[in-house]
């Protein structure tokens, strides 16, 4: 049998700060307070680091 692999938003892990504001050219700070706001919801917090950026 094979395994499936989903990245549902409960298994996945949430962003690195840094990582993160360098992706969305943005602060640490910016990006730890979307991180901690999203958690591991990966797509809300890249929606939230593309508002921010702008």
């Amino acid at each position: 049998m094979s395994e499936k692999n989903t990245n549902s938003a409960s298994e996945q892990k949430p962003y690195e700060p840094i990582a993160f504001a360098k992706k969305h050219r943005i602060s640490v700070e910016d990006a730890k307070a979307i991180i901690e706001k999203h958690g591991a919801d990966r797509k809300s917090a890249d929606k939230e680091g593309r508002r921010v950026s702008v």
